[in-house]
């Protein structure tokens, strides 16, 4: 984001202001800017989609414009009133707000008028070719297409059939629509593209008044134009259909948008197709579509992704004309940078190892002020419980410990955090040789962490009293694919392979007692660990966390180097 003269934030400007820039300027559409987002109502939206979402509405946001939400609901068989549900609630999350609400089925019938008319005008014919022969009959890159046996058919016998499809003589296959442009066109979409196909289905919204249904090339670029839509945004695969878009406007002599294409979202270690995501959830791979392993939208706010850095984030990557390939890391620094000013910092220990303090008197709880959250003083303190018996991270005690390890150690005094220096006196151990105990002491005069000497110590830890503690189920979540660029798989390979089974591991944590009853989708810091949510299948009985992104680990990084 970048500002205006006034401090506002503003987003960063693009290829696509340039052309509405131009537009406004040269007055094509009046200074109007109306967009829409027409997702197809066939799955739970994905990351890519936030791009688009932002994208779109985001346009019409800065150019003071309108933005409307349509669903391309023409395919029956594939769409359901819950994926319908489930997108509104995801752009009302990622904070827009739509000014019109559209489905593609609100103009069937126009959309049917304009079919007739395209037949009436010789440019549009019914083809009772298989598909296979459809198919086959294009042609290739180098190679023009073959005219359809059916291609000269009478424009009185393809207007009659057509009617008669609507009205549900034939079966399924038995007729397409087809349009009549060029089938040596070099553009392979405009060698006599399918418009309409028969499917006796039953829609979501029009029930069984429809057995015929539009394809997607026919239908937006005509709902663009009855929307009176002016910048119709689309990602970079449709490029090449744009002149067909173009086509079916301008025979018709009716209102004409500018279609303008820009780059989809890549991501690595991420799938973006709802068809391969579908498959997950179908297996039972997937908990659902709101998995938080799954990059869907549903997914990533139940793991905790804040709306603010989402949009953040499609602000930082930018709107490109290039395709490439955005690391997993700038859209969970996003997450993390929004979280660091809102969450609240809690101490929780995911993998516990006990301390004893053998000085610290037996039977006795003190409490310790902590501050909530140093980015905003207004989060206030909290009261910490303190005893003799206290969880700390496995991973803060070595025995034996190596140059660049400053945690604790035999021997070694560290810092506990809100709390006081102790020193570890002895490492208990269990038959097969595993640490199961640290006897500690404690130096009573360093209370709040600060000793009165002013000795210093090079590390701190966290830590929560093991008499107060709650025990927590905690989902840690990690990539879901092994390989950088899931589009590498080659082709003879199953993609469900590369699906990291590390993704998700369980454990239970002890936390902090303040922690047992937050309510599903809490957001907080687990000091030194990461950021975390509370998942909707919390209990009182049982509180079940999910990591959203981990903090930056400096020990990792040097493990790491070495």
């Amino acid at each position: 984001m970048s500002t205006d003269d006034a401090g506002n934030s503003v987003p960063h400007k693009h290829f696509i202001h340039e052309i509405v820039d131009e537009h406004n300027q040269s007055g094509r559409f009046g200074g109007r800017v109306q967009t829409r987002f027409p997702p197809e109502p066939n799955g739970y939206l994905h990351i890519g989609h936030a791009k688009s979402i932002c994208l779109n509405f985001g346009l019409a946001k800065f150019y003071g414009g309108k933005c409307n939400l349509r669903f391309d609901d023409t395919n029956p068989t594939k769409e359901d009133q819950e994926y319908v549900d489930s997108i509104m609630d995801d752009v009302r999350w990622l904070g827009f707000t739509w000014d019109g609400l559209y489905y593609a089925s609100d103009f069937f019938e126009q959309l049917y008028q304009y079919a007739e008319q395209l037949i009436q005008k010789d440019l549009a014919y019914i083809d009772s070719s298989p598909v296979e022969t459809i198919r086959a009959e294009r042609g290739t890159l180098t190679e023009p297409g073959k005219h359809s046996a059916d291609r000269n058919r009478p424009t009185a016998e393809s207007l009659d059939l057509f009617r008669r499809m609507k009205a549900g003589e034939f079966p399924d296959g038995k007729y397409v629509l087809r349009a009549k442009i060029d089938m040596a066109h070099p553009n392979m979409n405009m060698r006599d593209p399918l418009l309409y196909r028969i499917r006796h289905a039953e829609h979501h919204r029009t029930g069984n008044t429809w057995c015929i249904y539009p394809l997607y090339d026919f239908t937006h670029g005509y709902c663009d134009s009855l929307e009176q839509i002016t910048h119709s945004i689309c990602t970079l695969e449709f490029e090449n259909h744009r002149p067909l878009y173009d086509w079916f406007i301008d025979v018709l002599g009716l209102y004409h948008p500018q279609q303008i294409e820009f780059a989809r979202l890549n991501l690595t270690y991420t799938v973006m197709s709802k068809r391969k995501l579908l498959e997950l959830v179908e297996a039972g791979t997937m908990r659902g579509w709101d998995d938080p392993r799954m990059p869907t939208i549903a997914g990533i706010r139940r793991r905790g992704y804040t709306a603010d850095g989402m949009r953040a984030f499609c602000d930082t990557i930018g709107v490109t004309k290039f395709n490439g390939l955005t690391d997993l890391s700038v859209l969970e620094n996003a997450i993390r940078n929004d979280l660091n000013k809102r969450a609240p910092r809690y101490m929780g220990v995911l993998n516990p190892l006990k301390v004893v303090l053998t000085n610290y008197p037996e039977g006795q709880v003190e409490y310790t002020d902590a501050v909530n959250n140093p980015e905003d003083p207004s989060q206030g303190t909290r009261q910490l419980p303190f005893s003799p018996e206290l969880y700390i991270e496995r991973d803060d005690f070595m025995e034996n410990p190596p140059k660049q390890f400053f945690r604790l150690a035999p021997g070694r005094e560290v810092r506990l955090r809100w709390g006081y220096f102790i020193t570890c006196q002895e490492a208990v151990k269990d038959a097969a040789g595993n640490i199961v105990e640290l006897r500690c002491t404690y130096d009573p005069a360093t209370k709040g962490g600060n000793a009165p000497d002013n000795r210093k110590v090079k590390s701190t830890i966290h830590w929560v009293s093991a008499a107060h503690a709650v025990a927590a189920e905690v989902r840690l979540y990690d990539k879901l694919f092994t390989i950088e660029n899931v589009a590498d798989i080659p082709d003879d390979k199953d993609w469900k392979d590369f699906l990291n089974p590390a993704s998700e591991t369980i454990v239970t944590a002890q936390l902090e007692p303040a922690l047992g009853d937050k309510p599903a989708g809490f957001q907080c810091q687990f000091e030194r660990l990461g950021y975390f949510c509370v998942d909707k299948d919390t209990t009182t009985d049982r509180p079940v966390f999910n990591r959203t992104v981990t903090l930056k680990d400096e020990w990792a990084k040097l493990q790491k180097k070495s």
